[in-house]
């Protein structure tokens, strides 16, 4: 049972998170020939203030 989990930062919509759970189900059935019934994704996500890149905060840098 492949599971797949996805960190994002808050913020997407629930129709990007369906695109996202429907193509990252189908990368996984063609790349390792699992069942689409057997896959999981898990999207995370993460508050900005919880973020760091280059040392600060997603939402101190406006993301």
């Amino acid at each position: 049972m492949p599971l797949a989990q996805i960190y994002l930062i808050e913020g997407r919509t629930e129709e990007q998170k369906r695109a996202v759970i429907e193509k990252v189900t189908q990368a996984l059935v063609e790349a390792v020939g699992a069942p689409k019934q057997a896959v999981r994704v898990c999207i995370l996500d993460v508050p900005k203030t919880n973020w760091g890149i280059a040392g600060e905060t997603a939402k101190d840098l406006g993301r």
